[in-house]
C-alpha cells in the first residue's frame, strides 16, 4: 500500500521504477488498481512510452484512466496520438468526461495551435457532448490566445451555457485585443453583471484613452450599487486623474 501511494504522489521516481518493474515482473499489472496507480505515476513523471503500455495492459478502462492517458498525451504534445486516443474513446462509447475535454483545450491554448483547438471544437460537437461553463471559457479563451477571435465571438454567442463568467471570458477577451466596440455588446447584453465585468470595461476605456467614458461608467457602477473594489480604485480611478478626466467631470 505504502509503495502504491509513491507511485500515485511521484515523489521517488527511482523508488517507483523499482516497483513498476516488480510489479510487471509479478504479474501485479492485471490489477485494476495496481495498473491505475502505475498509470497516474508514469503520466505524473512525464514518462513518454510507459503511460500507453501500461494502459494497454490495464484490464478494465474507466474514465478516469482514459483522461491520465490524454492527459499523458498532452504533457508531452503528442496531439496526433491524442487525438486518436479521443476517437477511440468515441469508438467503443466511452463518453469523454468534461475534465478530459478542458484538458485538451487547455493543451490547444499553451501551445497555440487554432486548427487543433478548432479540430477538438468540432470532435466535441459531433460527438454530443454537452460543454458546461468551464469548457466554453476555456475555448473562448483558447480561441482568443490562438489569434482567432471571430471564432471566440461565433462560439460565444452559440453555446447556450452563458453564466457570469462566461459573459466575462468574452468581454476580456475582446478588450484583450483593443476590440472596445465587441467588448461592449457580451456587456450590454449580460442578464447579471458583477464587478469583474465593470472592471473590465471600466478598463478597457482607459486602455484606448477615453477616460471620460470610464468614470461615466464608475459611476453608473456606483449608482447600480456595485460596490468597487481595489482593482478599480487603484488602477482604472488613478488612470483618470493622471489624465485630468477627474477634475473634467467635477
Amino acid at each position: 500500500m505504502y509503495l502504491l501511494k509513491a507511485l500515485v504522489s511521484g515523489k521517488n521516481v527511482n523508488e517507483g521504477e523499482e516497483v513498476h518493474t516488480s510489479v510487471v515482473r509479478t504479474g501485479f499489472v492485471s490489477s485494476k488498481f495496481v495498473s491505475g496507480a502505475l498509470l497516474g505515476f508514469s503520466v505524473g513523471n512525464g514518462f513518454t512510452c510507459k503511460p500507453r503500455w501500461v494502459f494497454n495492459e490495464m484490464p478494465q478502462l474507466g474514465l478516469v484512466s482514459w483522461t491520465l492517458m490524454i492527459r499523458a498525451y498532452v504533457c508531452l504534445t503528442l496531439l496526433g496520438e491524442e487525438l486518436e486516443l479521443l476517437r477511440t474513446m468515441r469508438g467503443v462509447s466511452v463518453m469523454l468526461g468534461m475534465v478530459a475535454v478542458a484538458t485538451v483545450i487547455s493543451a490547444c491554448d499553451l501551445l497555440g495551435d487554432l486548427g487543433f483547438a478548432k479540430m477538438m471544437h468540432c470532435f466535441i460537437e459531433k460527438s454530443e457532448i454537452e460543454v458546461d461553463a468551464l469548457v466554453s471559457c476555456i475555448l473562448i479563451n483558447t480561441y482568443g490566445e490562438c489569434g482567432s477571435l471571430d471564432d471566440a465571438y461565433r462560439f460565444f454567442w452559440k453555446t447556450a451555457m452563458k453564466n457570469v463568467v462566461v459573459w466575462n471570458t468574452m468581454i476580456h477577451q475582446s478588450l484583450e485585443h483593443n476590440n472596445l466596440e465587441l467588448g461592449k455588446q457580451p456587456f450590454d447584453w449580460m442578464p447579471k453583471r458583477d464587478v469583474a465585468s465593470w472592471n473590465s470595461m471600466i478598463q478597457g476605456f482607459t486602455n484606448v484613452g477615453q477616460y471620460e467614458e470610464a468614470l461615466a461608467l464608475f459611476h453608473d457602477m456606483e449608482i447600480l450599487v456595485f460596490r468597487p473594489n481595489t482593482l478599480t480604485l487603484s488602477s482604472t480611478l488613478s488612470n483618470c486623474a493622471s489624465h485630468g478626466a477627474l477634475e473634467a467631470r467635477a
